[in-house]
């Protein structure tokens, strides 16, 4: 996978780049300004859950009540784990399945499991916590008055309680939660609306996610992507996407 000393600004080509036309002084978030020739993008976007905060054990507590209310077995973190990432009709699908594939669940057994599931999980956020290195970064990008955004398949009504909780809540002047527009990740509708929101084309602008649906989402977009090792990608390395650049802690980013 690319690391970040293997980034050479004139070598970057087409969506490995990104065209910002803004520098500052000295080496202050050097590795942006590698990936993005030289200079920062007017805009970052951001996945939430698996980028930002670890909501896995939260979910998984969700998840599990809601299956033993209907007699079955507890699902447990692990296998929660690897089913996230595609919004919440899909992660009760896939706990109802008890596996990635969810195609024989019917639609009736996912609208009753998946009101429930949005119930418990509204009073369930103790656990979720921010990983190392979030605040900093967002504390930087905002200091040098970069744009915000969070792009998430996560209902959109826990957005913005969840960002508050840990200590987000003023960071980000656009949310777009799973069903906030017709479509979720991986399909780019979501990036192409907060750049045109923000007057940003996709040449000045970055995403930063840790699955395989942010890899492809930012690719259709033409956006440059991050992509954190340490997220939830249903098992799978995120190397394995070929984003343009995959760290272990965005603390590696400033």
């Amino acid at each position: 996978r690319r690391r970040l000393g293997d980034l050479q600004p004139a070598g970057l080509q087409g969506r490995d780049r990104c065209h910002a036309c803004r520098a500052g002084p000295g080496a202050w978030m050097k590795p942006l300004r590698e990936l993005c020739g030289g200079e920062l993008p007017r805009l970052v976007m951001f996945d939430l859950d698996g980028t930002l905060i670890d909501s896995v054990p939260d979910l998984a507590a969700a998840v599990d009540r809601m299956l033993v209310e209907q007699g079955r077995a507890p699902a447990g973190i692990e296998k929660v784990r690897d089913w996230v990432g595609n919004g919440a009709r899909v992660l009760v699908r896939r706990a109802l399945a008890d596996g990635l594939e969810h195609a024989a669940v019917t639609e009736a057994a996912t609208e009753e499991a998946l009101a429930r599931f949005l119930e418990i999980y509204a009073d369930c956020h103790e656990l979720t916590a921010l990983y190392p290195g979030v605040h900093e970064l967002l504390e930087a990008l905002s200091t040098a008055a970069v744009e915000l955004a969070v792009v998430t398949n996560k209902p959109e009504r826990f957005v913005a309680p969840l960002l508050e909780q840990v200590g987000l809540g003023g960071y980000f002047r656009w949310i777009i939660g799973g069903d906030t527009l017709p479509q979720q990740k991986p399909d780019p509708a979501a990036l192409l609306q907060v750049m045109h929101l923000a007057g940003v084309d996709a040449g000045q602008s970055l995403f930063v996610g840790d699955s395989r649906s942010d890899v492809l989402a930012a690719r259709a977009a033409s956006v440059p992507c991050v992509a954190v090792s340490y997220g939830y990608n249903h098992g799978r390395p995120i190397d394995e996407e070929q984003p343009s650049l995959v760290v272990d802690s965005l603390a590696e980013l400033l």
